[in-house]
């Protein structure tokens, strides 16, 4: 049997309380021999795995912090959320469930307000808790949230410059010239200055970039205007680089137009979403050009980078650094051309993958990547495990604290995916999938189109789809079987329809946003 990392789910009726004491449901048991660590997980918005200096995938960013929290602890490549988007992936992490469990399928869907998030149990042991940031987790509202002492965070996707804060209730505003990483993680070192040193703490970090529209500090605009952007080399994805089609006409330019749509290897969607909001091709209805676009995006990533930088100096000067748990992680990946696409939402590389990097000097060395295949429902057990307490038996994911040895232990091989349509950008379908260590597979549902299935050993860049292949058929075939298998174990065979009463951009036929 493959081993899921499943844990079996309590009664329907309590899965989304506490199943693991009688006493009180945020009361958890201590685990044997265990001390309550400090803990600080640091949150970015749409931080693609990738793109940070010590990678090389783009040749000329620097990211000394990202790469110092990797160096001194570890990077996790191989990290993926469930959904990639912002409110179900920000649900999954703060309730160690699956979109369809926890029901914030999109950005519009409402917190259904029976939610535990693991922070409340830390607070219920003893913790001092804080949040600083960006909340947006299926509403708009800034209000103070259940498993915080401390709270700071802004309405919506908020705003680079002049942000509102509501801070523990209060709303104030700041001036155009403050930029939300800088204030965020000024007051984040301030709590910490300010902690009663005899409690554990647990800090939450969580910034609004590198959310679009990307503005980078002012101290940085322009640092990348002069370099060369490096394309995908499935930028254009002419026929997938399939051998019994031409990939490129007579005068050995790359095929476009009919050639390019009339392969039936690349679904549909694809096709259309090029020519989109979310495409390159009509990228944001055409008002910003894709190398501004991706330089703006890498200036505005340097604020994540100084802000991880001053709170490892805070730990280091403070003799904290040796037992925090510090982790840092995008809430999903992004797209930057390759299928022609923008954005995230699909269960392609560069969206359902994001950055992990982990640094805990008394348990975790420095030194080499962890590979092992992680999720962002892996986050709550994770730092639950750390307080010294036992993971509550609804949860979905798994403590990842075993693989810090880097050792064989038993672990997942595969993980799921599942992403459902929305009304605000109607381009992308539901689709169910699952990444093994070599194979992926995705399923498009309530659409007639081609399902897509790939080698990432032989082919990373997801250009050569095997869908039809004969000598994959029965493949394929068992992995349809395991993602409605995993559907089926963990509820969710229903599609978690919500009321959504405020529609972004309403009618798409008459206001063309799409």
């Amino acid at each position: 049997m493959r081993n899921y990392l499943i844990p079996t789910i309590c009664l329907l009726s309590s899965l989304l309380a506490s199943c693991s004491n009688e006493n009180s449901p945020l009361e958890l048991a201590p685990l044997a021999d265990a001390s309550p660590k400090n803990v600080i997980y640091i949150l970015s918005d749409d931080h693609r795995f990738d793109f940070m200096g010590f990678t090389g995938k783009v040749p000329w960013l620097e990211t000394p912090n990202l790469d110092r929290l990797a160096s001194e602890g570890a990077y996790f490549p191989n990290t993926y959320v469930t959904t990639s988007l912002c409110s179900p992936s920000r649900a999954s992490i703060l309730t160690g469930l699956y979109s369809h469990t926890h029901t914030v399928i999109d950005n519009a869907a409402p917190d259904p307000g029976n939610l535990t998030f693991f922070p409340e149990y830390l607070q219920t042991a003893g913790y001092q808790t804080s949040y600083f940031g960006k909340w947006h987790m299926g509403n708009h509202s800034d209000e103070p949230q259940p498993g915080f002492d401390h709270w700071e965070s802004f309405r919506g996707q908020g705003v680079y410059y002049g942000p509102t804060l509501n801070i523990n209730g209060e709303r104030t505003t700041y001036d155009e010239s403050t930029y939300i990483s800088d204030v965020l993680t000024e007051h984040a070192v301030d709590w910490l200055d300010g902690r009663d040193e005899d409690q554990p703490f647990f800090m939450y970090l969580s910034h609004k970039a590198v959310h679009s529209q990307f503005q980078p500090a002012e101290r940085h605009q322009g640092l990348y205007e002069d370099e060369v952007i490096v394309y995908p080399p499935n930028f254009d994805t002419p026929n997938y680089g399939t051998p019994e089609l031409p990939t490129a006409d007579t005068d050995n330019e790359p095929l476009r137009g009919r050639d390019y749509y009339g392969d039936r290897r690349i679904p549909d969607w694809v096709k259309q979403q090029r020519e989109s909001w979310h495409g390159v091709d009509y990228m944001y209805h055409g008002d910003i050009d894709f190398e501004e676009f991706f330089q703006r995006y890498t200036e505005t990533l340097m604020g994540i980078d100084e802000s991880v930088g001053e709170v490892l100096d805070y730990l280091d000067a403070n003799g904290l650094a040796e037992d925090t748990l510090v982790i840092y992680m995008g809430d999903n990946g992004f797209s930057f051309g390759e299928h022609g696409l923008i954005d995230k939402r699909h269960f392609y590389e560069e969206s359902a993958k994001v950055p992990l990097l982990v640094r805990w000097p008394s348990q975790l060395e420095g030194g080499a990547p962890i590979e092992s295949l992680v999720q962002n429902i892996d986050i709550a057990p994770t730092i639950l495990e750390a307080a010294g307490l036992t993971i509550p038996a609804h949860m979905q994911g798994a403590s990842f604290i075993p693989l810090f040895s880097r050792e064989e232990v038993p672990w997942r091989d595969r993980i799921f995916y599942e992403y459902y349509w929305e009304m605000d950008f109607p381009q992308t379908p539901t689709m169910f999938g699952i990444r093994t260590e070599r194979y992926k597979y995705i399923r498009y549902h309530g659409v007639w189109d081609t399902n897509e299935f790939y080698d990432l050993e032989n082919d990373p860049d997801e250009m050569q789809n095997l869908i039809d292949a004969p000598e994959h058929q029965q493949r394929i075939a068992g992995y349809a079987n395991e993602v409605y298998d995993w559907l089926e174990s963990t509820g969710g065979m229903s599609i978690p329809l919500k009321n959504v009463v405020r529609p972004k951009f309403g009618d798409h036929r008459n206001q063309s946003v799409y």
